[in-house]
């Protein structure tokens, strides 16, 4: 019972298919540990499947649609939640797209779609969270816990020509840094999980970049992936939610600002 009582909003609480996306799996990880989660997709059903598991698991979920480049829906995501619950205490932002694509090849209309998916998503989801932690440090020195998940694609190449993945997820970690910088003083940490290759149903989706890999053959893709990790496999989606599930959780109380690597040690690689 990390979590016990806690108020989550997972955004991206769904999966774009069958198995264990990295927010599907951290919203059933939060209510394992006792939260309340707020399981929040553009994909409504998708979100339901996930608040379905978690009840059906004993554990207490919700599901919301929300677009999360739309600022009113979030505001009203973030109204009912409150209404609801009267607080919350952890975000969690695990919201993103790839887009295939050097600077050259990449229409200048998937560079903007990824920005508003990949950095434009947290920004707004901080812009109306945080003055409800704001307001709980007022009321009882308690904050909250928000988490951004950005990639190892923030901080080196990965092999794929996607210019907009990096650097939208570079701008994730620089926004997570000086958000944690400004309201450290009010318990309101904010932290960025860094996944490595992870075997997830959104990878296993992205033509792009199972033709990178492997010219569309996804099983050849598995393999060149495992290949590249010194741990010599993928991880997979509980990798990052039990990532997440200790900086939401009072044991991470005193960490605040970081990038947590979740890669099986494939930035330690040179090459």
């Amino acid at each position: 019972m990390r979590l016990k009582d806690k108020v989550a909003i997972v955004m991206g609480a769904g999966s774009v298919g069958p198995g264990w996306g990295n927010g599907k799996a951290t919203a059933f990880r939060f209510a394992e540990e006792g939260a309340i989660v707020i399981a929040a997709d553009f994909n409504l059903t998708a979100a339901r499947e996930t608040a379905a598991l978690i009840t059906d698991a004993g554990g207490r979920a919700e599901a919301h649609a929300c677009d999360v480049t739309q600022s009113d829906q979030i505001a009203a995501l973030v109204a009912k939640v409150m209404a609801a619950h009267g607080r919350i205490d952890v975000l969690d932002n695990n919201v993103g797209i790839a887009e295939t694509g050097g600077v050259v090849e990449l229409p200048e209309a998937d560079w903007d779609r990824v920005f508003a998916v990949n950095v434009k998503s947290a920004f707004l989801a901080m812009k109306h969270v945080i003055p409800i932690m704001e307001g709980q440090f007022e009321q009882s020195g308690q904050g909250g816990s928000i988490i951004n998940i950005s990639s190892i694609a923030s901080i080196r190449h990965t092999g794929v020509p996607y210019a907009s993945y990096y650097a939208s997820k570079a701008a994730i970690n620089h926004l997570t840094r000086t958000t944690a910088a400004q309201y450290a003083a009010k318990k309101i940490r904010v932290n960025a999980i860094l996944p490595g290759l992870m075997k997830t149903p959104m990878v296993e989706k992205s033509a792009g970049l199972a033709k990178s890999y492997a010219g569309g053959d996804i099983e050849a893709m598995w393999r060149a992936r495992d290949a590249q990790v010194p741990m010599g496999h993928m991880g997979d989606a509980f990798d990052v939610a039990n990532a997440a599930l200790f900086l939401a959780s009072d044991e991470s109380r005193y960490v605040t600002g970081i990038e947590l690597l979740v890669d099986g040690g494939i930035t330690l690689k040179i090459s």
